[in-house]
């Protein structure tokens, strides 16, 4: 699945996207819609019937061309088709993170994943805010080498489509020995 919203079962009427298009390339942004919204918006410039919007990066030809050369390399490498295998062995490796002590929900579709840090693991008892403790576990795995970023005390990983099983696994077990290390140290 190639967006969040089909792992919901959701067909939205407009579905904006930007960065991922072009594999990170160039920035690039489009507005994909169902054909009712795009009929609604056809026709004379006399009608005005023109859906006034506008992104800052469309329409680049530079970055139009990278968007295709990314989408014939997904075909091509058959990205798609191997995301179930990614994608399971991502959730084997987070049910290793998820047995740490101060690890309290571990969220995941598909490549998407938060890991929430908690004080108390028991009683759900979050760490306080002041404590930056998913800012010192991201900072911990970067002296590993491992890029990633917090989102208050929840870890988020987004590793690319095209990473593969070996990184995966390597990601994995830089984010567990990070919060491992960071939250022994108290």
């Amino acid at each position: 699945k190639m967006f969040a919203c089909e792992h919901e079962g959701v067909s939205p009427d407009l579905l904006i996207l930007a960065k991922g298009i072009t594999g990170g390339y160039l920035p690039l942004a489009a507005t994909l819609t169902t054909r009712e919204i795009y009929e609604a918006f056809l026709g004379e410039y006399r009608e005005k019937k023109t859906f006034f919007h506008g992104h800052t990066y469309t329409g680049n030809p530079l970055a139009c061309a990278a968007a295709l050369a990314n989408l014939q390399i997904f075909k091509k490498e058959k990205v798609l088709e191997k995301l179930p295998e990614k994608v399971q062995t991502l959730q084997d490796e987070l049910a290793k993170i998820k047995k740490l002590e101060h690890v309290g929900e571990v969220r995941q579709k598909g490549m998407m994943t938060g890991i929430e840090l908690v004080l108390d693991k028991r009683k759900k008892k979050a760490y306080p805010y002041e404590d930056k403790i998913g800012i010192r576990v991201i900072r911990e795995a970067r002296k590993r080498g491992l890029i990633i970023r917090p989102l208050g005390n929840v870890i988020v990983l987004l590793p690319p489509l095209s990473i593969s099983l070996n990184e995966l696994r390597e990601i994995t077990d830089l984010v567990r020995i990070s919060i491992e290390r960071v939250t022994q140290q108290g």
